[in-house]
């Protein structure tokens, strides 16, 4: 995917993130169907919390002095690893997946204003994006996933996985809305 289709995803979650949660009251960001279940606010909080780790390697890619690693040059699996994560994140793929604990949401209740840090967190996103070398290789340039360190896949497949991964908990917060008893507005 190139950078400018995932920059204009990222964007277009975002604008649909604020007209379809906005205006939610924070009894209703934070409702879950059960114990088990992720609030829309948690979604949200998962994703920005997520998305944020990458920022330190964007930030290295932008100054050009990072080098790739022993593994993510000699890596066999790292096309098996960024294949199965594309597949996994997308959308259209309702099946739980387990996260690290370095992307769960917080498990208290999350502040009003997540749909508006989301946003935000987005135009951050889309910036360091923006700032990546145009000479990059994204197929070639081989990065460690920030959540698991023996995790590699191609900047390319990076790209992807970001612009996957929004839409993917963008249905499951709006499922959330959907469920019985999500409490109505007054």
């Amino acid at each position: 995917m190139e950078k400018a289709e995932v920059c204009s995803e990222l964007q277009r979650v975002a604008d649909d993130a604020k007209v379809t949660f906005g205006s939610l009251s924070p009894e209703q960001l934070n409702w879950k169907p059960s114990s088990k279940e992720w609030s829309i606010a948690q979604c949200f909080d998962h994703l920005i919390t997520t998305h944020s780790l990458y920022f330190p390697l964007f930030e290295k890619l932008v100054e050009g002095n990072i080098k790739q690693t022993t593994w993510e040059s000699y890596s066999p699996l790292s096309g098996f690893f960024g294949n199965y994560l594309v597949k996994s994140l997308r959308p259209e793929n309702i099946k739980k997946m387990k996260t690290t604990s370095k992307a769960y949401p917080s498990a208290s209740e999350i502040d009003g204003d997540i749909v508006e840090r989301y946003c935000e967190h987005q135009k951050q996103m889309i910036e360091h994006l923006r700032k990546l070398p145009p000479d990059l290789d994204p197929a070639k340039t081989i990065v460690t996933s920030p959540l698991m360190g023996l995790v590699t896949y191609s900047l390319d497949d990076c790209y992807t996985i970001l612009a996957v991964h929004g839409p993917r908990h963008f249905n499951q917060a709006k499922r959330v809305m959907e469920t019985d008893g999500f409490p109505k507005s007054v």
